[in-house]
């Protein structure tokens, strides 16, 4: 967990400008800066950053946070993952509540973790000069149909067939970082001597693999005649695990939102011939079944996914285990589909003899997990024996135990309950689903709390915008203001206590992204806020202190009807009456002088 104070002091350090910069145009237009927006297609820019609230707000579309929240929609980061990523650019370490590691040990960690991004970096510059002094190898991906613009744009390069050619761009080519990044193999004979070091990457057409943020954290190389491997990846490393990335993320995050889905497909060269043909928005897993990691980042990245695997018996084991893979995350906003194609042929081949146009009406068409799940279940049982349907259900039990409760299980768990010829609540019960949906008694409507109106509304807004005055506020006079009124200020007091927790460098920005992980009571707020114009904190102290006036001058007229409707008959009821009125004479003339002030 890290401490929402670190949070805080990490949204001051840096400037939203300088983060949103990296990946938007952004130029100056009176107090904010302006670009086109990355999160849906525009032609005019309604993108906005504001410096002085630190937050982006797009007209457009709606979107809007501060830095973190856009590097997480954007580069499609957890909330930690893009945390750490603003606070290592920073400068900083980010703290953790069970973080035991030494801060010597954690140095050296990021020393060899620089040193080994540094190795790969240059690497991936040296093999793309030698793609260009490499007639074979770039005659090889004209034969493939790929033009020099896509291999630029995916970093291709060449590895030329020489033992030791990374000494060119390493002259100390026996430093341990080359070994850790997996560019070079160090064999030594079987007693453990004569140690001998060569590069792992030989005449090899190369596919950088960059992360999330565009580092090359690994690579791939293809053979271009015959040879084995066909393909040859990056070993396991610091830097790079498998079942973590996919190749072609990062270049196809802006093509992703604009086609509405992803495509995974299952090699370097399907993503990068379907580029080239016209469908930039397809990854590809790293040589191994698709993970729990692979579906949280793509579903990051959009609400639907199609996995394209290859026609072959291997194709459809593949997508096998990428439905495993998706049914903890299968929520009824999310849609996750399934493209078999014909044996023979893998998305490449099939777009070249069919074209784009028949590719993209079988992308539409693809069966969707539903109807996946259900088909793979029902495979091989006789649905004519008792049989063949408690094989069925035998088989789907740990699939559905793994679905969160929804509407689409229980779409699911009612098919399956046609087939098998048992009831939907048989279903949720024998295979003892979570939250069952069939058989859920409804809840009694929980007691909503009064929304915040008029003067509520207003400080609220105030504070949120600065919420450093809420140290000044008086908070048992604005305590004994709501005596009457207590449930139409209890989301005024949980923000009053938020913002003096916060301290005096407090801002709407650290405030916003601390109000939209507690929940979603301040977001349409925040939205609001985040569209304004900017608002100068002195003008606010001062409608700040009128509106509080104002709830106290409600909260003395209350009382003074409640003393009237009771009589007056004692000394000490006329007393108060009297003290009250003077109250409220007081803070009228206080409103007045604020009036002839301004």
């Amino acid at each position: 967990m890290i401490p929402p104070s670190f949070i805080q002091d990490l949204l001051n350090r840096v400037d939203i400008i300088d983060v949103v910069g990296k990946y938007v145009q952004l130029k100056k237009g009176g107090a904010n800066f302006m670009g086109l927006c990355p999160f849906h297609s525009e032609k005019s820019p309604s993108f906005t950053v504001s410096p002085t609230k630190q937050f982006y707000h797009c007209f457009g579309c709606g979107a809007h946070g501060t830095a973190i929240g856009f590097l997480m929609e954007y580069s499609g980061l957890g909330y930690v993952e893009a945390i750490k990523d603003i606070a290592q650019n920073a400068g900083v370490t980010v703290p953790e509540s069970d973080d035991k590691i030494p801060p010597a040990q954690r140095a050296e960690y990021q020393a060899k973790t620089l040193a080994l991004s540094d190795a790969m970096s240059l690497a991936c510059d040296y093999y793309r000069g030698q793609l260009r002094t490499a007639p074979h190898a770039i005659d090889y991906l004209k034969r493939r149909g790929l033009t020099g613009e896509i291999a630029a744009k995916f970093g291709m390069g060449y590895a030329p067939d020489g033992w030791d050619s990374l000494r060119a761009v390493f002259p100390d080519y026996e430093m341990t970082a080359l070994a850790e990044a997996g560019l070079v193999i160090d064999k030594s004979d079987e007693e453990g001597h004569n140690r001998k070091r060569y590069d792992r990457f030989r005449d090899r057409v190369m596919f950088p693999i960059r992360n999330t943020k565009g580092q090359v954290i690994g690579f791939g190389g293809r053979v271009m005649d015959k040879g084995e491997p066909k393909y040859l990846n990056s070993p396991e490393t610091p830097l790079f695990q498998k079942g973590y990335e996919l190749y072609g993320l990062f270049e196809a995050r802006q093509a992703i939102r604009d086609a509405g889905y992803v495509l995974v497909t299952e090699g370097y060269m399907d993503v990068v011939a379907l580029a080239q043909l016209g469908f930039p928005q397809a990854v590809a897993t790293l040589g191994t079944a698709c993970t729990t990691t692979h579906v949280q980042k793509l579903l990051r990245q959009t609400d639907h996914v199609v996995f394209s695997f290859d026609g072959d018996l291997a194709g459809r084991r593949a997508a096998r285990r990428a439905l495993d893979a998706s049914l903890p995350y299968v929520t009824d906003n999310k849609t996750i589909k399934f493209l078999f194609l014909p044996p023979e042929h893998d998305p490449d081949s099939y777009v070249r003899e069919f074209g784009a146009e028949d590719f993209e009406k079988q992308v539409r068409e693809a069966m969707p997990l539903s109807q996946f799940l259900l088909k793979e279940v029902r495979a091989e049982n006789d649905l004519a024996t008792s049989e063949g349907r408690a094989k069925t259900q035998f088989d789907a039990r740990p699939l559905l135990q793994v679905m969160p409760p929804s509407a689409l299980r229980l779409q699911i768990v009612r098919e399956l309950a046609q087939v098998t010829q048992t009831t939907p609540s048989e279903i949720e019960s024998l295979f003892e689903l979570e939250k069952p949906v069939a058989r859920a008694r409804h809840a009694p409507p929980r007691s909503k709390r009064s929304q915040p109106v008029g003067l509520e509304l207003q400080m609220m807004r105030l504070l949120v915008t600065h919420p450093a005055l809420a140290l000044e506020l008086d908070t048992s006079a604005f305590k004994a203001a709501y005596h009457f009124v207590p449930d139409r200020a209890e989301l005024l007091s949980q923000l009053i206590v938020v913002c003096q927790a916060m301290g005096a460098q407090a801002n709407f920005a650290a405030l916003a992204e601390h109000l939209r992980a507690a929940g979603p009571d301040f977001d349409a707020l925040i939205a609001e806020i985040a569209a304004d114009t900017e608002s100068d904190i002195d003008t606010a102290r001062i409608e700040l202190a009128g509106a509080i006036r104002q709830t106290k001058l409600q909260a003395i007229k209350t009382e003074l009807d409640q003393l009237a409707a009771a009589g007056l008959s004692s000394e000490q009821s006329k007393t108060c009456y009297r003290e009250l009125v003077m109250q409220q004479d007081q803070l009228r003339r206080e409103a007045e002088a604020e009036i002839a002030r301004r």
